[in-house]
């Protein structure tokens, strides 16, 4: 009997946010939200795994610029500063709710959940989630990837190599510099491919991506083996083929698990229910209202009228979901097993703020899906490099463009009805970023941290985040703006250069604002550099 693999990526990944000329920012809340509702309850759940000795395996990219902030000191002391001011609601709210004991209750979870995150975040962390990662890294538990440099949207900018070679090669030293090893797996931001990526891919020894399904089934080539095997691109470089129907059950938001009546309510929090005058101290000036965490609804259906949230019933249904989705595993298995030449590997991709932040049970149904495939014969949790290994015969493949998005193509990141018109500004951003690195390749001082910033900007720019928060119509001022003052940005270092200048008061502005990639060469967008060797194999980049 075929053994069932289950390969599950997880992509941790923000938008570089930091905004230290303001004492609180609103959208700095993304981060803070991602690490103490998903980032950390994931990590004390694989922690406690390892302590009960329970196998397993997980693939996780952790992208550069979240990488950034969460080594940043600044947001660091922000975090602590989030998480006090929240176990103070907590208390407040374990007041309020003295004579509602079912709201109590969830009153309570909800400041122990804060309590054990905030302990585990400087205990067994010491402040630094990268490190704990990169702990459970090196004792086999995790396979770490990178992914490019903002998590661009790499189909977008197919006409210029050189900048979609800028965004691979700087994700791959800011992987290694800051996990003292190479990344061999690479995400593509929102599985976006076109043919020829490959080739700048393997510039850098990259080994696997992983795609969407559609790259698989509208390729040119007949896939002979679906998407329960990878294939290998003609240079080499292998694809794993996300499972759409298996990631469904658990991506879906109008069909998956964390739709079900008993799952806790998202959208309902006292940040938006409570009276200003209590909830002021915890949202942001002046009087915006935020998600705070506290919430004490089901998803009960499609009315405004909920039920109260019921942990046991939720518990109950983490049980049955996490039994079901190893049930479709293993049906599938039986089904295509036999026709296969090697045991059926199943990619499952997902968000990683899915679980624990969108879906608030999303933790505990991993959790329960990782115990229960441990002891199970007829399956074992995998990751890619460790399929790659084995040295299993494989078809070779020419994969199709394509995405994960809504229709598997680009019409989320490239809509003419919404955000089209950014990319004409970028590709001019491009061009200009790549005429100052030609005309002025060996810069020194001053003027060289000015070209380094302009890289910084143009690298920012091309972030998929923006694109998608103003096709979504959810922080869209906040995404124009950025998309409009990295431009500004560009074009002031491109017309001082032309005046062989440096306005270097903005220049200390912009590097203590957006602080990543300290270590940037700006050459990085020269064209000569294609035809040299990766700066990753000609340059020391340890800390």
């Amino acid at each position: 009997m075929k053994k069932n693999r289950i390969n599950f990526i997880f992509n941790a990944h923000l938008p570089f946010v930091r905004h230290p000329e303001y004492p609180k920012f609103l959208e700095e809340d993304w981060l803070f939200e991602a690490i103490n509702e998903s980032y950390l309850p994931m990590l004390r759940m694989m922690y406690a795994l390892r302590d009960e000795k329970v196998p397993f395996k997980l693939t996780f990219s952790i992208s550069p610029t979240l990488c950034s902030m969460l080594d940043d000191p600044l947001l660091r002391e922000r975090f602590l500063n989030y998480m006090n001011e929240h176990l103070e609601l907590g208390q407040k709210e374990m007041e309020r709710l003295s004579n509602d004991p079912h709201k109590l209750r969830l009153a309570n979870m909800y400041l122990e959940g804060l309590s054990k995150n905030l302990a585990f975040y400087s205990g067994k962390c010491s402040n630094d989630i990268l490190s704990a990662f990169n702990q459970l890294s090196s004792e086999g538990y995790l396979e770490l990837i990178t992914t490019t440099a903002t998590h661009a949207f790499l189909p977008a900018y197919k006409d210029y190599p050189i900048a979609v070679n800028a965004q691979v090669e700087t994700g791959m030293i800011e992987h290694l510099r800051t996990f003292e090893k190479m990344s061999e797996g690479f995400w593509l931001p929102e599985c976006g491919y076109y043919p020829g990526l490959e080739d700048i891919l393997a510039r850098h020894n990259i080994k696997w991506i992983s795609l969407s399904s559609q790259a698989f089934f509208l390729s040119q080539d007949e896939p002979k083996t679906g998407c329960y095997a990878p294939v290998k691109c003609p240079n080499g470089l292998y694809c794993f083929a996300r499972d759409y129907n298996l990631t469904s059950l658990i991506w879906s938001s109008t069909e998956g698990y964390p739709c079900d009546a008993d799952y806790r309510e998202f959208y309902r929090d006292i940040g938006y229910d409570l009276p200003l005058d209590y909830i002021r101290p915890y949202i942001h000036e002046p009087d915006v209202r935020v998600f705070t965490g506290f919430k004490y609804w089901a998803i009960t259906g499609k009315t405004s009228d909920k039920v109260v949230y019921d942990p046991d019933k939720a518990a109950m249904k983490v049980d049955a979901h996490s039994s079901n989705f190893l049930y479709h595993i293993k049906s599938v298995g039986d089904l295509v097993g036999p026709s296969l030449p090697n045991d059926p590997i199943y990619t499952l991709s997902f968000d990683a703020e899915l679980f624990g932040h969108w879906w608030f049970e999303g933790v505990k149904f991993l959790e329960a899906v990782i115990r229960k495939v441990a002891l199970d014969d007829s399956m074992v949790l995998t990751t890619p490099g460790q399929c790659i290994k084995l040295g299993e015969e494989v078809q070779t493949l020419r994969p199709a463009y394509s995405t994960w998005g809504d229709g598997g193509y680009s019409q989320v990141w490239v809509d003419s009805s919404s955000n089209a018109w950014a990319y004409r500004h970028a590709f001019k951003s491009l061009e200009r970023m790549t005429e100052l690195a030609e005309r002025f390749p060996d810069q020194k001082s001053l003027k060289q941290r000015s070209l380094s910033q302009a890289a910084r900007e143009t690298l920012l720019l091309m972030a998929s985040d923006w694109p998608f928060i103003i096709h979504n119509h959810s922080s869209e001022e906040y995404a124009r703006k950025r998309l409009t003052g990295h431009i500004q940005n560009l074009n002031l270092v491109y017309e001082n250069m032309c005046r062989n200048a440096v306005n270097t008061e903005w220049l200390v502005k912009a590097e203590r604002r957006d602080n990543l990639f300290p270590w940037l060469d700006y050459n990085v967008f020269n064209s000569r550099h294609l035809a040299e060797p990766s700066l990753i194999f000609t340059t020391d980049y340890s800390k």
